[in-house]
């Protein structure tokens, strides 16, 4: 049986997926924050970093879809999120971490300004902001992934990171 502080952390976790706070999570939530963060780095949807943002978006909706969505629909209810995916994601945070590479992968591209291969910690925080994230909750986050505190953040800290926050244990 799933708790209710357990619930309540879930819950917020879900708010974070549901971009147009509808109530359920669905490949447009996907699309919108593509969308968002391209409008915020002014990267073009038909550039290479924009079809790769987009791609990434649809396989982490494939992927998420594929684990949660219980009855088909093409839409993520609360409770299929709290009740099917978070325990399947729980038993295996890696599996998670592999079904969201491609976005994030993406989106610290987009980000990159400066094309060294990673983020600087405000294009971090910019991003957490543009996803939804209060500003001051954003730029903790942000430097909370810099790891090896050289300012920059790259795929091998936000990959792990990412799925630790998702999968949160009960």
């Amino acid at each position: 049986m799933v708790s209710s502080e357990y619930e309540r952390r879930i819950a917020a976790r879900f708010a974070t997926f549901d971009q147009d706070g509808n109530g359920y999570i669905d490949r447009e939530d996907f699309y919108g924050a593509a969308k968002a963060l391209l409008a915020e780095f002014a990267v073009a949807a038909r550039s290479d970093k924009g079809q790769a943002l987009y791609g990434g978006a649809e396989a982490f909706w494939q992927g998420m879809a594929g684990i949660a969505d219980r009855d088909g629909d093409q839409r993520i209810t609360r409770e299929e999120f709290v009740h099917g995916a978070v325990k399947r994601l729980r038993d295996n945070p890696a599996r998670f971490a592999e079904i969201a590479r491609p976005f994030l992968h993406a989106a610290l591209d987009v980000a990159d300004t400066d094309g060294d291969g990673s983020a600087t910690l405000e294009e971090v925080a910019r991003v957490l902001t543009c996803l939804g994230a209060p500003e001051d909750v954003a730029r903790t986050a942000a430097g909370a992934l810099d790891a090896d505190e050289d300012g920059k953040v790259g795929e091998p800290e936000v990959v792990p990171a990412f799925a630790r926050y998702f999968t949160v244990p009960e």
